[in-house]
């Protein structure tokens, strides 16, 4: 796995590339002179939770055969400011699941998801602890 970075200007944003080509791009906080042109950093370790996260739990899900219809991700998160790094300590992810789904079939993808397949979730906790909580509509 290989991303490449270019700085976009003469601040903080930056261009990230990975290998097949896909773009994001990032910038810092308005407080040291960000201007807005992308994500932080640590949206950025957000993101790839939810994705990740996702990607596993609607995986468990098409393995067992459940109807999933849509799902949409939702992530609060909070940093410790006394401490430097102020790194997250308390990640809350919620999924909203939509379909006729079996709910002891879905806690167990997610409680899969979290104990054993993503990677992310599997790094971010141990700094941080991560809640997840669903509604089935």
């Amino acid at each position: 796995m290989e991303i490449n970075l270019i700085r976009k200007n003469d601040k903080f944003n930056f261009e990230a590339e990975n290998s097949t080509g896909f773009k994001v791009e990032l910038d810092a906080k308005a407080e040291i002179g960000g201007e807005g042109k992308g994500f932080r950093p640590m949206e950025m370790l957000l993101i790839g939770l939810g994705g990740c996260s996702g990607i596993d739990m609607v995986n468990v899900l098409t393995k067992q055969k459940e109807p999933l219809d849509d799902v949409k991700i939702r992530i609060n998160a909070s940093r410790r400011d006394e401490e430097m790094p102020p790194i997250f300590d308390v990640i809350d992810i919620h999924f909203d699941l939509y379909g006729a789904l079996n709910q002891q079939k879905v806690e167990r993808a997610l409680n899969l998801t979290f104990e054993k397949y993503c990677s992310v979730s599997n790094i971010i906790s141990r700094s941080a602890t991560i809640n997840f909580t669903y509604t089935i509509h």
